[in-house]
């Protein structure tokens, strides 16, 4: 069965537009699967410690019609999962061994990105991204922290908001990160770019500007990671776990959300970004060899 047919996969998808309520119900059946399989509406509620509306609340949220068509779900997957042998080598359809051809790396390749970017969109809270937009617009200074596989994308990122005539800056020291998250303030916006979300000097230096009191915006895979708990607005990409190559894959990811974000402010205010590019593009002209007639 694929990742985006799961019934994990609709709750990790939706997860953010939940309500709290809905996301204590949602927690508990992703760690007790097998058991909910098994119970009724009345007790599932009781075991979530919520009521029954906001069970049936939740799973309409996530896109099923009703309790009933959820479990069904659920009994459907534990079937189909009871018969299927799933290999430790594959990675959103790319599976790797000696005897690959080194001519089927191109396609391969191609499809697992494809595969990436297709349930990082799943998984993306829309109201999310949208407040992202808003803050970082309306923001004075701009701090954005990664390391490591993260740097591309904060360097693309940093890249991209000048460009938009944005203040922003990203320091590739994380000991200079640190320092730069020390002199934010409330009007200000931090952005941690994180594949594991366990990076521990991205994690401190968001740590940090929250303290500050600037809004933080978090980039990573995984909702439940500790960089997580440090942000005001989180934007997950695929929540799945990679076994091998995951500083090929994690780049695919992160450059879509960073790409997301540009777009996103110039479609907020098309006349005046699209006006400093054209600018700014003017400026760099001269750096650039033009063909000869």
């Amino acid at each position: 069965m694929k990742r985006e047919d799961t019934v994990a996969f609709s709750i990790d998808a939706g997860y953010g537009d939940l309500r709290p309520s809905e996301k204590k119900a949602a927690d508990y059946i992703l760690e007790n699967m097998k058991e909910v399989r098994d119970m009724s509406l009345s007790q599932l509620a009781a075991r979530c410690r919520v009521s029954q509306p906001t069970i049936v609340r939740m799973v309409k949220a996530l896109g099923y019609e009703g309790f009933r068509s959820f479990k069904d779900a659920i009994i459907e997957e534990m079937a189909q999962e009871s018969g299927e042998r799933q290999s430790p080598y594959a990675i959103y359809g790319y599976s790797i061994s000696e005897n690959d051809e080194l001519s089927d790396v191109p396609a391969k390749m191609a499809a697992a990105a494809s595969a990436m970017i297709e349930r990082s969109i799943k998984a993306l809270s829309l109201k999310t991204y949208q407040k992202v937009i808003k803050v970082i617009e309306s923001a004075g200074q701009i701090d954005i922290y990664g390391i490591e596989n993260s740097s591309s994308a904060c360097c693309d990122l940093e890249t991209k908001l000048t460009y938009l005539g944005l203040s922003c800056r990203y320091l590739e020291d994380p000991y200079l990160q640190r320092i730069s998250a020390a002199s934010l303030s409330e009007k200000d916006v931090a952005i941690g770019i994180s594949y594991s979300g366990a990076s521990r000097d991205t994690v401190d230096a968001l740590k940090m500007a929250k303290k500050q009191g600037a809004a933080t915006i978090v980039i990573t895979n995984f909702r439940d990671s500790l960089i997580s708990k440090y942000a005001d607005y989180l934007l997950c990409t695929t929540q799945e776990q990679l076994f091998y190559g995951n500083a090929i894959f994690s780049r695919t990811s992160q450059t879509l959300i960073v790409d997301m974000i540009y777009m996103g402010l110039l479609t907020s205010d098309y006349k005046t970004y699209s006006e400093r590019l054209d600018k700014n593009s003017r400026i760099i002209r001269n750096k650039a060899y033009h063909r000869s007639k």
